[in-house]
């Protein structure tokens, strides 16, 4: 296998004839899917997603794939190719065509509605082509051929890019589910009439590559689903992503068969289930979606919630009725139905939120205690099966975190993938195809671009650190007056802390410290408030270091009188 290097530089010109790929988010990690694809001087974007931040992340609502490699070649951009309508692959768009708005998107009908209706949020109207499996449209120097896959959402597609230095295949998010809910198999024979033309590069889906066998079919949980429904005393109150169509309508069809009415919760499923509803992608049964506000006129056991928050996110409905900040309040008897899968690092915030729950009395099913619910990812056993239709020349596998990345590479190695036609890379890692065989090129910028409130990029690590240090660690604040003429302390010092359990009168044990380290500052000639304020800091520092045992953030501030 190919692995990336820390003393990479930026890669140089890319070769006539050659084509170079580069992953700007979705590779060491799962969410802000992002790559960019380039020949003869010429880009093409695939998926443009967000990453949803997690407790090391404190205030910041989204993270984005950084942009400052194509920031000055968004004129050679032909299109951005979207494979899905997941926010992992489409919550950055609306970021990118703030730069250049008139980019052309491409994608499915259903993916196209759910980042326009997205778009017009941000009053961005943009230029898109709506395409189908089986379609093929020239994009400029790529020729792009696309393919149907079964995903956890409808419409999904591979994309093939053929270019006079390659044929390409992207399979994005995708599942060889038999028995598909809408009845849109994973197109193999696409995948193998490609293969037999000759696939210099095989871009695959990692995320389930640690997981042996096969994918359970989706039919195969609407038993469990109407199980859940029959025994279920009040309440029935459902989690999922906002855009888990199939999910959806396994709930619908359950609910109908018990007689409930159901209401759908949170801004993002209504208008969500509402465009899918529109498109012919959800079919609602007659009479059993009602509106939120006619709840109170139902008995509970009649009463399907759908909402938001499977993933443990703290403003997300279900969060919120766990810590009793919603409008549900629930009670013993009701009934909580977590129908997703836990996103690597999730972990946490989701038990948080189901013991939450539970501590109210609730009864909570999900995939750890219940078959409620199946990856939309394949799993090893699908991913050798792919590999052998295929039978690529090269593989760089995506979408998963280092793990997943390893072990999908070793699948390509087992079916008879050369080990050095293997290219494991994270984010930033330029890979070059050139007369069939890949290259480390080298490496470009590819930080978190963090989104917090209204700012896009001003927040950084450094910030980041701070919060965390006020979060976990507290803060100490130190207010002291100096004579501007004798440089003696004359004020102070005062002493603020919060986030600390210990009484205020520890910090006494301090004080005639640092008047006498700021004595022997000013005597020795220093005047200078910031050069004052460090040797309160690292006074301070030192002292709660060993006699509390913490690291808080100290504000030091000198007054001159």
């Amino acid at each position: 296998m190919i692995h990336p290097h820390p003393e990479l530089g930026l890669p140089a010109p890319l070769r006539p004839g050659g084509v170079r790929v580069t992953p700007l988010g979705g590779l060491g990690e799962i969410g802000r899917n992002m790559t960019v694809v380039e020949h003869a001087g010429q880009l093409l974007v695939i998926d443009c997603g967000v990453l949803f931040p997690d407790d090391s992340h404190p205030g910041i609502d989204l993270i984005l794939p950084d942009f400052e490699s194509i920031a000055d070649r968004l004129d050679d951009v032909q299109a951005i190719v979207l494979t899905h309508g997941h926010e992992d692959h489409i919550g950055g768009v609306p970021y990118l065509l703030r730069l250049k708005p008139d980019i052309p998107l491409i994608g499915s009908q259903l993916t196209l509605a759910l980042i326009e209706a997205k778009l017009k949020e941000h009053r961005i109207t943009p230029y898109s082509l709506t395409v189908s499996a089986g379609q093929r449209e020239q994009l400029g120097v790529f020729d792009c051929e696309f393919v149907a896959v079964n995903h956890s959402i409808p419409d999904a597609l591979a994309v093939a890019m053929r270019t006079p230095g390659g044929t390409l295949l992207h399979t994005g998010d995708f599942k060889m589910d038999q028995l598909p809910l809408d009845g849109r198999l994973t197109d193999l024979r696409a995948f193998a009439r490609l293969g037999e033309e000759g696939v210099d590069l095989f871009l695959t889906d990692s995320t389930n590559a640690e997981v042996p066998g096969f994918v359970t079919p989706e039919r195969e949980i609407s038993s469990a689903i109407d199980k859940v429904f029959r025994h279920a005393e009040r309440r029935i109150i459902v989690a999922c992503f906002s855009s888990h169509v199939h999910r959806v309508q396994q709930v619908l069809n359950a609910a109908e068969k018990a007689g409930r009415k159901v209401a759908f919760m949170g801004r993002s499923m209504v208008r969500n289930m509402g465009i899918a509803a529109d498109l012919g992608y959800l079919h609602i049964p007659e009479g059993v979606v009602v509106d939120v506000k006619k709840l109170d006129q139902l008995a509970d056991r009649q009463v399907v919630l759908i909402c938001t928050g499977s993933q443990g996110e703290p403003m997300a409905a279900l969060s919120r009725m766990a810590n009793r900040e919603h409008q549900i309040d629930v009670g013993p008897g009701d009934t909580v139905l977590l129908a997703s899968s836990l996103i690597p690092g999730n972990e946490n915030a989701v038990y948080r939120v189901i013991n939450g729950l539970m501590r109210l009395g609730a009864n909570v099913i999900h995939k750890g205690n219940a078959r409620v619910h199946v990856s939309g990812h394949a799993a090893a056993g699908e991913l050798l099966y792919v590999y052998n239709l295929v039978q690529p020349r090269n593989v760089m596998p995506v979408h998963g975190e280092w793990r997943h990345l390893v072990a999908n590479g070793e699948l390509a190695i087992a079916t008879g993938v050369g080990r050095d036609h293997v290219a494991v890379v994270e984010d930033g890692i330029a890979v070059d195809l050139y007369k069939g065989r890949i290259k480390i090129a080298g490496a470009v910028p590819c930080g978190y671009v963090y989104v917090d409130g209204s700012s896009v990029g001003a927040a950084d690590d450094a910030l980041l650190k701070d919060r965390r240090i006020l979060r976990d660690e507290g803060f100490i604040s130190i207010i002291v007056v100096i004579d501007s003429d004798t440089g003696k302390v004359i004020g102070g010092p005062e002493i603020t802390a919060r986030g600390f359990v210990e009484d205020a009168e520890i910090f006494e044990d301090i004080r005639p410290q640092l008047e006498r380290v700021l004595d022997e500052a000013t005597s020795s000639g220093t005047r200078d408030i910031y050069a004052l304020q460090q040797v309160i800091r690292r006074s301070v520092g030192s002292w709660v270091g060993r006699k509390i045992r913490r690291r808080p953030m100290i504000i030091p501030v000198v007054i001159e009188a």
